[in-house]
């Protein structure tokens, strides 16, 4: 009789030291694996500020994850694990936008126990002011924080 393979856990999700819940590996993960699929509901860029533009007009705090073609992953419906995978400024992942499909990737070797992180590098559509700057603030605690999730100016 076969035995069916058992996958073990790469990741689980918990407290985080950088903010709120976090994802942290279970295992080593070789740099160039593909981590986990960011899941959600998708939905357009003007039925994502329908739903939230009051709910977050003075809050940093979203599950949406922005694409191309006016598109937004809406990890609040129907989202899994990777809606919690927290910003760093030196991340240990990577995102690889693949159609209306992300997916996070380790963008380097991970050790059991770390926190996977990615750079958010979030835009906002106006200019990325002091205030701005601190309503978004970065807690990674990295040698090389610069201090916000906002990323340079695209």
């Amino acid at each position: 009789m076969a035995r069916a393979k058992r996958t073990r856990r790469r990741y689980s999700v918990r407290n985080s030291p950088i903010h709120g819940r976090g994802v942290f590996a279970l295992t080593q993960i070789s740099k160039g694996t593909r981590i986990v699929e960011y899941k959600g509901e998708l939905i357009t860029d003007d039925e994502a500020d329908r739903r939230y533009a009051h709910l977050h007009e003075h809050s940093p705090h979203t599950m949406l994850f922005s694409l191309e073609n006016n598109l937004v992953i809406d990890a609040t419906r129907r989202g899994n694990s990777a809606r919690w995978i927290n910003h760093s400024c030196a991340p240990n992942c990577q995102v690889e936008e693949e159609g209306t499909r992300i997916f996070i990737d380790a963008r380097r070797d991970i050790r059991p126990e770390e926190e996977l992180t990615y750079d958010y590098n979030l835009q906002l559509g106006e200019r990325h002011t002091r205030a701005a700057k601190r309503a978004h603030a970065c807690f990674c605690g990295t040698r090389r924080c610069r201090g916000t999730m906002l990323g340079e100016r695209i």
